[in-house]
């Protein structure tokens, strides 16, 4: 079995980069190293990573969520199950989750009762996530308009092309658990923005 990472930020500005707490892990380890992992503060309430490797020559997608529930370094849950059998059959090596809200709830509702639902690494984790990613897919669901994240996300990720799977009666990216197994990435930029240069 391939070995799992978890890292924990200890310092907010240098989530980026994934350092840890844990000395016998070096300090720059980076998501494209090791096959599947995640990052979490120290408590384990927020999670602003995670990434599935299977073909580290392959190209890596991107989804962008609403919020983190079950799923960490070593487990999958059924969202991240859905997310590696969308990319696998896009022909993607790998995957990487980051969300709007880095809070680990399985009810989204939760994030109204937290006093920063968002995290302490901010849009840190997202940037990094977009600089690493072939594809980019929004997949937040209806959820997305608290706090107005959605548009602050949207606007964080303008200069990059952004796909979903299909758009909610709301207008939002739909989420991969309520997508048919076939689904593939629609555009969700302007269609002149949907490839990279």
């Amino acid at each position: 079995m391939a070995a799992r990472q978890v890292f924990y930020v200890k310092d907010v500005k240098d989530a980026h980069t994934l350092q840890t707490t844990q000395p016998a892990v070096q300090p720059s380890v980076q998501p494209e190293i090791q096959p599947a992992g995640a990052t979490f503060d120290p408590s384990g309430r927020y999670r602003y990573a995670l990434w599935r490797m299977w073909d580290f020559a392959a190209p890596r997608v991107v989804f962008v969520m609403l919020n983190p529930s079950t799923a960490d370094a070593e487990r999958n849950d059924p969202t991240i199950r859905r997310c590696i059998g969308l990319a696998k059959a896009w022909g993607h090596g790998g995957l990487e989750v980051v969300n709007l809200f880095a809070y680990r709830t399985t009810r989204p509702q939760d994030l109204k009762q937290v006093d920063d639902p968002i995290g302490e690494a901010g849009d840190r984790p997202l940037i990094t996530a977009a600089e690493r990613a072939a594809q980019i897919i929004l997949a937040w669901g209806n959820g997305g308009s608290l706090y107005q994240r959605d548009r602050a996300v949207l606007a964080l990720l303008s200069g990059y092309p952004l796909h979903c799977l299909g758009l909610t009666q709301q207008q939002q990216p739909r989420h991969p658990l309520y997508v048919p197994g076939g689904t593939l990435p629609i555009c969700y930029s302007p269609p002149s923005e949907c490839t990279k240069d």
